[in-house]
């Protein structure tokens, strides 16, 4: 092509950068290119602290350069796609999209704002500053003792505002910051798991958006353009449009894909969707391995939960996130173990590099002995018994996120190779983990809980039972019968043969250890 491409471009530093990263990607492939600078709505507003939901109308970051496109003042235009409508104006289409960033968003605190027993380190009450309202959603359900304050301006501007003290903490795409290689170092930062937070649809790449009749610069564009992303973020998309949702739509959507034993590409769904910032997002996974129809299924059953009565095995505690976050939802829920522990003491804890947690309970029972553990490492599977450990100040070196134990068992064996390890565990529990130790001689038990059994009748019209252990089976089935229409939720694949054992059918199996996890399979069956 002779002709030299005219990128269209917001004048913001992080905007510039995409630009020329576009222009160099189009230059190594011999093309000509100019960078046209064009202000848009979205920036002129950027000097006041507004949230996204008081601006008018979706695309405001985008309008004036879609607009330039079709007075063919330039040939391409370069969007954050997160910020795009999900339909271009006519004339217009999107020709090509960029690889993808890490798409997730990062927490920047203020250090002397730091509180290692609080999820995401964040002190208690602490001001947190940004105006996404999907963003605002997700922080309010997880940390409902924040002060939320809008936040505008550019990445750097953002970031000043936090070290002059405006706000304790702001939160930002992950993206932007190592784009435009910020030093960060006087902050702490938390890169938020997008498994957990989930990002904005098609966040960390790249929109090129061109003409519907420039078929020469599609096929250039077709030269640079990331496929397989394309395909995970028109799912994301495709789920953003049937909610008739922009930037304002307090919506996450992530998708990823790895293939399946037979090699076949699994997708991977992650949402979060609010009816408004400050209402409980409904949080839900899914996964296919044929994309046809996918957005509109997962679209169909977040509008289609209906709250219902659920009791679960485990007792809830005042922070618990489950429970809030289905009361938010009017969910009746219940919880209550029927299972009672029973403190081992222990006088002291036996010389080893590691100390490994398989639950919270190991962890309390271990820590309530005030144990001394200068110089150990902590491994611990799921987030719920990590965010235990934080609560007793220390962070773990190793997080099995898996619900497979055997799994995490073989990856925490990688980590830890010759190591000896120190299980604070339940008196005869099960020991997935301990047996993927390459030698056994440095696998150390260290009893430090017994289970009891404490069964009670439970109401037969709960819709949904959530079983949190094979000892909660056992309990239940003493003085409950399953109930016909009864869905049954199993945490993790012991339980699940425990349920299978009293032919009770388990519905789902959450893909996490935590709260998240079963308020997801939860909703799964509502």
């Amino acid at each position: 092509m002779d002709q030299t491409i005219i990128i269209g471009t917001r004048g913001s530093e992080l905007a510039l950068w995409q630009a020329n990263y576009t222009k160099n990607l189009l230059e190594q492939k011999g093309h000509k290119v100019e960078i046209k600078i064009i202000a848009t709505e979205g920036d002129r507003s950027q000097q006041w602290n507004t949230s996204f939901d008081k601006l008018a109308g979706k695309g405001f970051f985008t309008k004036e350069l879609e607009e330039a496109l079709l007075k063919k003042e330039i040939d391409l235009a370069v969007h954050s796609h997160k910020d795009l409508p999900t339909e271009s104006p006519q004339g217009l289409m999107i020709g090509g999209v960029s690889k993808r960033e890490d798409p997730s968003d990062m927490l920047l605190i203020r250090n002397e704002k730091v509180d290692d027993s609080k999820k995401w380190s964040l002190k208690q009450n602490a001001i947190v500053g940004t105006s996404s309202a999907r963003r605002k959603s997700q922080l309010l359900a997880f940390r409902p003792d924040v002060e939320l304050k809008d936040l505008r301006g550019n990445v750097p501007t953002r970031i000043k505002k936090l070290r002059d003290g405006e706000y304790d903490a702001i939160l930002l795409a992950t993206a932007g910051i190592e784009r435009l290689e910020l030093d960060i170092e006087d902050l702490h930062s938390e890169k938020l798991d997008t498994s957990e937070f989930v990002p904005a649809p098609a966040q960390g790449v790249l929109a090129w958006q061109i003409r519907e009749e420039d078929e020469n610069l599609l096929s250039i564009l077709d030269e640079i353009s990331d496929f397989d992303v394309l395909v995970k973020i028109n799912i994301e998309r495709t789920i953003l449009n049937l909610f008739d949702g922009g930037c304002q739509l307090p919506l996450g959507a992530y998708c990823d894909a790895d293939p399946d034993d037979e090699d076949r590409l699994r997708f991977k769904v992650w949402t979060s969707v609010a009816s408004a910032w400050d209402k409980q997002p409904k949080q839900l996974y899914f996964e296919t391995s044929n994309t046809d129809g996918f957005a509109d299924e997962i679209t169909e059953k977040i509008k289609g939960i209906k709250p219902c009565k659920v009791y679960v095995t485990k007792t809830f505690r005042e922070d618990d996130y489950l429970p809030r976050a289905l009361k938010r939802l009017d969910f009746d829920v219940e919880g209550k173990s029927l299972i009672e522990f029973k403190q081992f003491k222990f006088k002291e804890v036996p010389q080893a590099d590691w100390i490994f947690f398989s639950s919270k309970h190991s962890v309390r029972y271990f820590f309530s002995q005030k144990p001394d553990v200068t110089g150990r490492k902590f491994g611990c599977v799921g987030t719920s018994t990590s965010a235990e450990l934080r609560a007793h100040g220390h962070r773990a070196d190793f997080i099995g996120q898996s619900t497979d134990t055997k799994l995490v068992g073989k990856q925490f064996a990688a980590k830890v190779g010759s190591s000896k390890v120190v299980f604070p565990i339940a008196k005869d529990s099960m020991q997935n983990i301990q047996w993927q130790m390459p030698k056994r001689d440095n696998v150390i038990n260290l009893n430090v809980y017994a289970t009891i059994k404490h069964s009670i009748e439970i109401d037969p019209t709960v819709k949904i039972v959530v079983f949190t252990s094979p000892a909660n089976v056992e309990a239940y089935f003493e003085k409950n019968k399953w109930q016909p229409g009864q869905f049954c939720v199993a945490m993790g694949d012991a339980t699940a043969v425990a349920l299978n054992k009293k032919k009770v059918k388990v519905n789902v199996k959450p893909t996490s250890f935590d709260d998240l996890g079963l308020f997801r399979s939860i909703l799964s069956l509502s």
